[in-house]
């Protein structure tokens, strides 16, 4: 499967999802004319979908998914206005999170119907291409059992940490939203709400973890690379 790869730089989270929502849309358009030529409705060429890979910063946000609650966010809006920092209500799943300068963020346009129409095993796929990256690092990472996204020291109950959460939405099997991964993140932002409405468990980063700023290209190339590598893809 062959995928375009773009990078976003620093965006407001509402173009970036706007962006997605487009490319989604197209693909959907694609299998709405591929079902009309089944039925005999339309006589010219069966089309593929299109699949991209964008990553992207934010300017400081707050994100609640479709399933999450209000109270998970620990402050109100004077003073988030206040402290310049945005705040949306999206479609995909998961809670509440936190984007911003230091994270890497990643969303995947994909059909599932060209790797397998599975939603968990593609978040399971997303996991590895972190823990992947991770590795490269020497950060030991894995999942958490029953928790999305990739954790550190799952089973020591009060060291337990999240370094990326993760959140989706598919619309007949086409998949955005994504991952964020807590490079240099600036981790006071998650004292202000409930990270993924999960009590009691920390956040992380790689530099909290390495002592170090690490070099954002530099994990972004690494993600790139365990993306193709999972999901078996070639760049274009």
């Amino acid at each position: 499967m062959q995928i375009a790869y773009e990078h976003l730089g620093t965006i407001e989270y509402k173009k970036a999802w706007d962006y997605q929502e487009s490319l989604l849309n197209e693909n959907l358009e694609i299998k709405k004319r591929n079902r009309e030529r089944e039925l005999g409705q339309r006589e010219d060429a069966v089309e593929e979908t299109k699949s991209h890979f964008l990553l992207c910063a934010h300017e400081p946000v707050f994100t609640l998914g479709k399933s999450g609650q209000m109270e998970n966010l620990l402050v109100n809006n004077q003073f988030l206005k206040d402290q310049g920092i945005s705040f949306f209500k999206t479609n995909r799943g998961g809670d509440i999170t936190f984007h911003g300068e230091g994270q890497i963020v990643g969303y995947p346009i994909l059909d599932l119907e060209q790797i397998k129409p599975d939603i968990v095993l593609y978040m399971r796929n997303l996991e590895e291409i972190i823990i992947r990256t991770l590795a490269e690092y020497g950060i030991q990472s894995e999942r958490s059992a029953g928790e999305t996204g990739v954790w550190i020291d799952t089973d020591i109950p009060h060291k337990a940490r999240k370094i990326c959460a993760m959140g989706v939405r598919t619309s007949r099997w086409i998949t955005m939203h994504g991952f964020a991964l807590n490079v240099n993140t600036d981790l006071k932002y998650f004292d202000m709400i409930i990270p993924c409405g999960i009590q009691h468990k920390q956040v992380s980063s790689m530099q909290k973890e390495l002592g170090r700023v690490v070099p954002i290209a530099e994990v972004e190339a690494k993600i790139r690379k365990h993306f193709s590598d999972v999901f078996a893809t070639e760049w274009k």
